[in-house]
């Protein structure tokens, strides 16, 4: 019987509403976390002259046909959990076999993918993403990327208006077991005097864009869902996810250039969803900022009504748009 695969930590409840709305379309769904290999499922999985990836899935539960999958939903898993009896060279040596063996296979099956994971990594990275967007047609903001004070402030000079520094990567990490996150902020001319601690890692620096609101467009397959977000604080105009109580959402429509400048970057990107971040002029101009591979869409469904669920349990199952 056709499966759907859904591979993604157990305690992400975005993903059980994708799971939800599929078994109650009758679907059948088979839902692992990467944890739980290799203590808590096996894999045996086999490949020969006359037929492509076979064999089984397990958990002390269910069991999964290889060749049965259709489509997989693949979501931000947790890391394997390996044996604590092993020491930290062989935790290192098995975890790469695993992600060799274990995620090779996966990522192997012909199917559907939201998003193949190959993809997402590609994907993650930011200069990929504006590369891609400018390719689109997109615009977007002048951007730096440097540990180099001097380069920083010759960016600014050339900058007409202020300039924003904020991650490369995740700006999300833990300290003394309290989970942080890193805004984005404007700089101030006494932050160009002093840029100590640039030299450390990669920064990102980008021209401050005007701004009359935010847009977060969320894209499964053909669909695209649009939110404007509107700030209510200062804190929240610099970076939205900096004071969501002070935040109104509003579903809005996309202009059609937009559209198809998306569809390129989605095409190039090799996505079939991801959470895009667009900033709105007061003139109406949309400024492409990022995309995200693996965005949070959940609170934007609530907050707007927009079928959010439902166009990736369609995209899962290939319902037409």
């Amino acid at each position: 019987m056709a499966s759907i695969l859904v591979v993604a930590a157990r305690e992400d409840w975005p993903t059980d509403r994708v799971v939800k709305t599929l078994t109650d379309r009758g679907a059948k769904v088979f839902r692992i976390d990467a944890a739980d290999f290799p203590q808590e499922a096996t894999l045996a999985g086999y490949i020969g002259k006359a037929h492509g990836w076979g064999g089984e899935l397990h958990t002390s539960q269910r069991a999964l046909d290889l060749p049965d999958v259709v489509a997989c939903y693949f979501r931000a898993p947790n890391p394997f959990r390996l044996s604590a009896d092993m020491s930290e060279p062989e935790r290192r040596f098995a975890a790469a076999q695993a992600r060799a063996g274990f995620g090779g296979i996966l990522t192997a099956l012909s199917c559907r993918w939201v998003n193949h994971p190959s993809a997402m990594s590609r994907a993650e990275y930011k200069p990929v993403q504006l590369a891609a967007a400018r390719l689109a047609g997109l615009s977007i903001p002048a951007t730096l990327i440097t540990n180099n004070s001097d380069e920083v402030r010759a960016f600014a000079r050339g900058i007409p208006g202020p300039i924003i520094c904020k991650p490369v990567a995740s700006p999300v990490f833990i300290e003394a077991d309290e989970l942080k996150t890193v805004y984005t902020r404007r700089l101030t001319e006494h932050d160009l005097v002093d840029l100590r601690g640039i030299e450390t890692t990669a920064h990102l620096f980008q021209a401050w864009v005007d701004k009359a609101h935010e847009v977060r467009l969320t894209v499964v397959g053909e669909r695209m869902f649009a939110a404007e977000v509107h700030a209510t604080s200062p804190k929240a105009h610099e970076d939205w996810r900096s004071d969501y109580k002070s935040l109104k959402y509003m579903p809005t429509e996309v202009p059609v250039d937009i559209k198809n400048k998306v569809r390129g970057l989605m095409e190039d990107l090799g996505l079939s969803f991801a959470a895009l971040d667009f900033v709105v002029s007061p003139s109406g101009a949309w400024t492409f900022l990022e995309a995200n591979p693996c965005g949070q869409w959940d609170w934007i469904e609530h907050a707007t009504g927009l079928p959010i669920t439902e166009a990736i349990a369609d995209e899962l199952q290939g319902v037409p748009a």
